[in-house]
Formats: C-alpha cells, structure tokens, sequence
C-alpha cells in the first residue's frame, strides 16, 4: 500500500542515529523500538517506549511516514492516514 505522502517523500535520507538521541539527551536508554522519520531521517522512540519521540517529532514537524528502524522491519506508518503504507 502506498498514500500521496510516500510518493512525495525525498529520496536518500538516512538514519541521523542507531538510537533515540531524544531519551539520550533526557537521559532515558528505555525505549522499546526505534522509527526513522522517512522526510528527515530523525530516529525517535516509539508509542510503547514511555516518551514516543517518533510521535512527538510528527507532531512537531509535521513530517508524515516513519518506518521501522529495527532490523529486519520495513514497514512504513503514515501518521496523516494513520495506517500502514
């Protein structure tokens, strides 16, 4: 499934990090997965870590999809269509 978010996505951005810099910066190492913001590549925690810094970034940047930056995963979520693409 794609959306008109990820046909608008730039192409070649990567990961910024292999870990939440947010919860490092606050000091935190307890997130549970990590998801790669496909517009700018910022890493953030998910919606079951306790500080959802991939939530946070979307609301903050307006940026749409993230995808899974765990290995092994590719899915995508639209946060606009709020499904997965």
């Amino acid at each position: 499934m794609t959306c008109e978010h990820t046909e608008a996505l730039p192409t070649g951005v990567t990961a910024d990090a292999d870990v939440c810099q947010d919860c490092v910066a606050a000091g935190n190492r307890h997130w549970v997965h990590l998801r790669r913001c496909l517009t700018c590549g910022h890493v953030g925690c998910c919606d079951s870590s306790p500080l959802k810094h991939a939530t946070a970034h979307h609301r903050a940047t307006d940026h749409p999809v993230i995808q899974s930056h765990e290995p092994g995963e590719d899915w995508r979520w639209c946060y606009v269509d709020n499904r997965i693409v």
